[in-house]
């Protein structure tokens, strides 16, 4: 397989395709495919009227089949996997003891075997991971030469069109554009890409995507978190209303699920990732890792900056609660730029807290 660090998408020759500039070096994972095709902003808007296919081949897909892959995957990760049916689509974690976040993939089941996809940058520490776990599981993990193009909108009628599997995602309540993962073999790219244009769906830049992923509140890892996050610092990791994102909240022991358990009945994370509407006036755009600071003290950490059709400049950032309604903030660099807290990114359900109010009642004399 083609080394992610050096990998090239066949659709960056596409007529006006360009890579998010200092793509190698950005916090973002980008490398390797098209941030736009010339128009970014129309690439977007076209969303009003039809779906768009975004090229994301540039992540690595790891595999792990075999008759103890549902039960080993369910014992390391904070999915619900043992009992996933075919065709499975959801989300996962890997947690340290701690309960921070190390690893976060996409998951898709298929003909008995669970594809995983992560950034280029994760992939080698997470098969590496999975490898040392096999001990006496009866499973083989590969990294087979598959890429993700995903389609934004209403996907067309697919019937036809050669991909490994396809899954359903469900972005968080910022996000309710359908969106649609294809894994395909890296060398059917253009191929499907041209079957899907034939079909009406229009090529579109990771910009669109990534603008999309920031309005769901989806976090990077390496972009939007940082070696501290736990898993409710981003609410659209927690499966929640139905909804199947990366950590259930009713299975069986892994590790960190202490944590997750313990904020999940007992308290609040002190940090919460949300949108910022920046400043457009700014003569520069800041970058993720920069402090966001509010009446001069950090409150917090920039992640993704990405430009929306609609909104303008913004991004995700992992900001201290006690900062979330005092105002203004302001993210430091050479030219600060202020900032203010999207509402709609607050989350409206974070769980009843059973484990506290149980104390207070104890605490009461009941």
């Amino acid at each position: 397989m083609e080394t992610a660090s050096h990998y090239q998408s066949p659709l960056l020759t596409t007529a006006g395709a360009a890579e998010l500039p200092d793509a190698a070096t950005s916090l973002v994972d980008a490398a390797g495919v098209a941030w736009h095709y010339g128009d970014p902003l129309g690439e977007q808007r076209a969303l009003a009227s039809g779906a768009v296919v975004v090229d994301r081949t540039h992540r690595v897909v790891i595999s792990v089949a075999g008759p103890d892959a549902p039960t080993f995957l369910n014992n390391l990760l904070s999915q619900k996997l043992v009992d996933a049916a075919d065709g499975f689509s959801g989300a996962a974690l890997d947690l340290d003891v701690q309960g921070h976040i190390l690893h976060h993939m996409d998951v898709a089941s298929s003909d008995g075997t669970f594809y995983l996809d992560v950034p280029a940058y994760q992939a080698g520490t997470l098969e590496d991971f999975l490898s040392k776990m096999v001990f006496w599981s009866d499973v083989t993990i590969e990294t087979p030469d598959l890429g993700v193009l995903t389609i934004l909108g209403p996907a067309p009628a697919l019937e036809g069109i050669r991909a490994v599997t396809a899954r359903s995602v469900a972005w968080g309540p910022g996000g309710a554009t359908p969106r649609t993962d294809l894994l395909v073999e890296k060398g059917r790219v253009r191929e499907v890409v041209d079957t899907l244009r034939e079909r009406g769906v229009r090529l579109a830049g990771l910009m669109t995507f990534t603008a999309k992923r920031v309005k769901a509140g989806e976090p990077e890892l390496r972009a939007d978190l940082d070696g501290k996050s736990i898993p409710h610092e981003a609410p659209a990791l927690i499966n929640r209303g139905g909804r199947v994102a990366a950590v259930h909240l009713d299975k069986g022991c892994y590790r960190g699920q202490e944590t997750v358990a313990r904020v999940e009945n007992l308290g609040r994370s002190p940090r919460l990732l949300v949108m910022l509407q920046l400043d457009g006036s700014a003569p520069v755009d800041p970058v993720p890792g920069a402090d966001v600071t509010l009446a001069g003290r950090r409150a917090g950490r920039l992640g993704t900056v990405v430009h929306d059709a609609d909104y303008g400049p913004i991004a995700l950032a992992l900001i201290k609660r006690s900062a979330l309604d005092g105002g203004d903030l302001t993210i430091e660099g050479p030219a600060p730029v202020a900032a203010t807290v999207d509402p709609d990114s607050l989350p409206l359900d974070e769980g009843e807290k059973a484990g506290r109010r149980a104390v207070e009642r104890l605490r009461g004399g009941e």
